[in-house]
């Protein structure tokens, strides 16, 4: 609804001009804004409350449920359009080790792409955990918060990984450790890659492109002015192409599998760009 108002209003006042008005822009950002709080707001308690009453064997399926709800709502009210292409994204119930699913990271995004497409944890920066809603959203789901600036913090989010993988969880990471700008996917940080590695968990490569044009990249803005400013955005396409699991040498070690994580979603990225940028 936020959203055909929003139409309707770029109608009426840009009059058919490709750059939206100063006054389209202040309605969208209010609107999403606002509807940002009141789904969250709204869904949050109610998925607190089903988490509470669920079997233990279960709360992994209500949180994945939850969080594909939550985010396909977001991203929908943002105008994200998100196409997933290739290879399957439900994983087999195998009862073996989870799956660390590994992506580049451009803008905040891709956080909610990725949880609509996987559900699971996502390994997070420490200070999103002190936001208000957005923070107690992340917290409830059993997001990892790492601080990258902290060995220590490294060190138990390497834990933690490895032990939700044990447990035959799906765990999301953006390996290469911050947001950038373009298609040059950095090299990946090794850490999430020590748990994959100690307990055998499949390694999911993923290539994301979004709309050339579209302005998604998070640099150099503090998140606030990075959320405040996509809100005011209008629609865009985003493209995640989904690579099989890698087959992995016995005896890799972190470093290694890093390396060909990070040339397999390098090949998806192209891969997805050429198909989010054709006519």
């Amino acid at each position: 609804m936020v959203n055909r108002m929003i139409r309707r209003i770029r109608v009426r006042d840009a009059r058919g001009a490709v750059s939206p008005t100063p006054a389209l822009v202040a309605v969208r950002k209010v609107a999403r804004i606002g509807g940002f709080a009141a789904i969250t707001g709204g869904m949050l308690p109610l998925y607190v409350a089903r988490d509470r009453l669920a079997r233990a064997g279960d709360r992994s399926t209500v949180r994945d449920r939850w969080v594909r709800v939550w985010c396909a709502s977001l991203l929908r009210l943002f105008g994200v359009h998100v196409e997933y292409r290739g290879a399957a994204r439900d994983r087999a119930a195998t009862g073996g080790p989870g799956r660390l699913v590994v992506a580049n990271h451009r803008s905040a995004i891709d956080i909610g792409v990725m949880l609509r497409g996987f559900g699971g944890h996502v390994v997070s920066r420490a200070d999103l955990a002190r936001w208000p809603l957005v923070g107690a959203a992340a917290r409830s789901v059993g997001t990892v918060f790492v601080d990258r600036s902290s060995a220590q913090s490294g060190a138990a989010t390497i834990r933690a990984v490895r032990k939700l993988l044990r447990e035959g969880e799906t765990v999301i990471v953006f390996p290469e450790g911050t947001t950038f700008e373009g298609d040059l996917v950095r090299p990946f940080q090794p850490g999430a890659f020590i748990g994959a590695s100690r307990v055998g968990a499949v390694v999911v490569p993923v290539g994301i492109a979004h709309q050339t044009g579209s302005g998604a990249a998070f640099v150099g803005e503090t998140f606030a002015r990075h959320l405040l400013r996509m809100a005011g955005g209008g629609e865009t396409r985003v493209v995640a192409r989904v690579g099989e699991p890698l087959e992995l040498r016995a005896g890799a070690g972190a470093a290694e599998v890093a390396a060909l994580a990070r040339e397999a979603v390098q090949k998806l990225v192209e891969e997805a760009r050429r198909e989010v940028d054709a006519t």
